[in-house]
């Protein structure tokens, strides 16, 4: 444990952050299995719509630093190429 006082707050609010951020791509992960679930079913407008939400999901999750943008970039790919799959 840290004896400094900006160390100990620091350990305070990185613990906020990482719970933060764990939800956040554990929500990323979800969105994503929605437009996988929406394409195998074969439903064009379902995945259409999850597909909408994911990106939007992907793109608050760059603002926030959750995850860096390429990597936004190519999920946004590889969900866009599900869709396009139907």
């Amino acid at each position: 444990m840290a004896n400094i006082k900006s160390q100990k707050k620091r350990i305070r609010t990185s613990e906020v952050a990482r719970v933060r951020n764990k939800a956040i791509r554990s929500e990323l992960k979800t969105l994503v299995k929605h437009v996988r679930a929406a394409v195998e079913a074969g439903n064009q407008e379902q995945a259409a719509a999850a597909a909408t939400r994911t990106y939007r999901a992907l793109d608050k999750a760059v603002a926030k630093g959750v995850i860096h943008k390429n990597q936004a970039a190519n999920r946004k790919s590889g969900v866009q190429k599900l869709v396009n799959s139907l």
